[in-house]
């Protein structure tokens, strides 16, 4: 039998910088900071009410692997090509005001309009290079 009562909790992201992605996810989206349980490394946790959180834990400096898609050997860097599968999709209802922010603090966008040309969509990137999209509707389903 299939799970019952499924709903998403968290999504974490690894960073060499956890309190430059914590900024950035406070002043972008409103994320609020909130107490962090004391792990071996150093881990950040925001909230967007009511029940979504973002766990950012310091990236382990032995690791080998390439930290995010800005260090990788294909790094992506436009906005424009963003893969499909590698992105986290934020909902708002002042969606071109949000644009225009995004926009005046020099921050990289690429925006279109689903072919229903109901929902808006931009896309861009996180400090470290972590795909984000912002749709303009609440069940934009994609």
């Amino acid at each position: 039998m299939a799970a019952e009562g499924v709903s998403l909790n968290h999504v974490a992201r690894e960073s060499s910088d956890i309190d430059r992605l914590a900024q950035f996810y406070q002043e972008i989206f409103g994320l609020e900071r909130i107490e962090s349980p004391k792990f071996e490394c150093k881990v950040i946790w925001l909230r967007q009410s009511p029940c979504f959180y973002l766990h950012l834990i310091e990236r382990d400096p032995n690791t080998k692997l390439p930290e995010g898609p800005w260090s990788s050997n294909a790094a992506v860097a436009d906005p424009t090509n963003l893969p499909r599968g590698h992105h986290l999709c934020f909902s708002v209802s002042n969606f071109d005001s949000f644009v225009k922010t995004l926009k005046e603090k020099g921050i990289e966008t690429h925006e279109k309009t689903q072919p229903n040309g109901k929902t808006k969509q931009v896309f861009f990137f996180d400090p470290d290079g972590n795909g984000l999209e912002v749709a303009s509707r609440n069940d934009l389903q994609n």
